[in-house]
């Protein structure tokens, strides 16, 4: 009988990966103060010594937690977006498919660090520069789906006015089951938008 060995590497990438969903999960459940660096090795199977190795703190360790869901969002966010073909109903499209990603765990999670840092000087130097990222490839990806043209007075302003739509929605999702009042917004939202990015330049 033939036993095949998993190197080392990969061990170590599972590893992480069952500490950073199991931190993700954590922070959905039980919050930023109730996330702790015990709770997650625990949960996620890992002795405490490895897990310190990897991440000595618990803010090292929430960091990468969302920073590796986001990613992992984002490549969800970027297939999904291959299945929007053009057509009247694409704008809603995009909206709908953006207003999923701020009503899932990772935007939750986010918004536990997001408050967190905010009494936190040492956790919003690691928070901000990731959101910014965040923030920038979303943006992206948003001008891109929606065939925005940036270069048009107000219209840069316009998809960052959608994107914060989009994080209010999610924020009001977290304190009630908010879907029906969300989909009239995102209705609205589609006409003003098509209005817009529609007329002449």
């Amino acid at each position: 009988m033939t036993i095949t060995r998993v190197p080392q590497a990969e061990r170590t990438r599972l590893m992480r990966a069952r500490l950073l969903e199991a931190c993700v999960e954590l922070l959905v459940e039980r919050g930023f103060a109730g996330t702790s660096t015990t709770l997650v090795s625990q949960r996620a199977g890992v002795s405490r010594g490895a897990q310190l190795h990897h991440f000595p703190t618990k803010n090292d360790l929430v960091v990468a937690a969302v920073e590796h869901l986001a990613e992992a969002r984002g490549d969800a966010l970027r297939a999904a977006a291959t299945g929007i073909r053009p057509g009247p109903k694409r704008t809603r499209k995009v909206l709908e498919m953006l207003a999923e990603h701020v009503t899932s765990p990772v935007f939750t999670a986010a918004l536990e660090l997001w408050v967190a840092a905010r009494t936190d000087p040492v956790l919003l130097a690691a928070v901000a520069p990731l959101e910014q990222k965040i923030g920038r490839e979303l943006h992206s990806l948003t001008v891109e789906l929606l065939a925005a043209d940036e270069s048009r007075a107000g219209v840069r302003e316009l998809v960052q006015a959608t994107l914060d739509l989009m994080r209010g929605l999610g924020l009001a999702a977290t304190l009630s089951d908010d879907a029906r009042r969300r989909h009239r917004i995102l209705d609205r939202w589609a006409c003003t938008l098509d209005t817009v990015l529609e007329e002449p330049a």
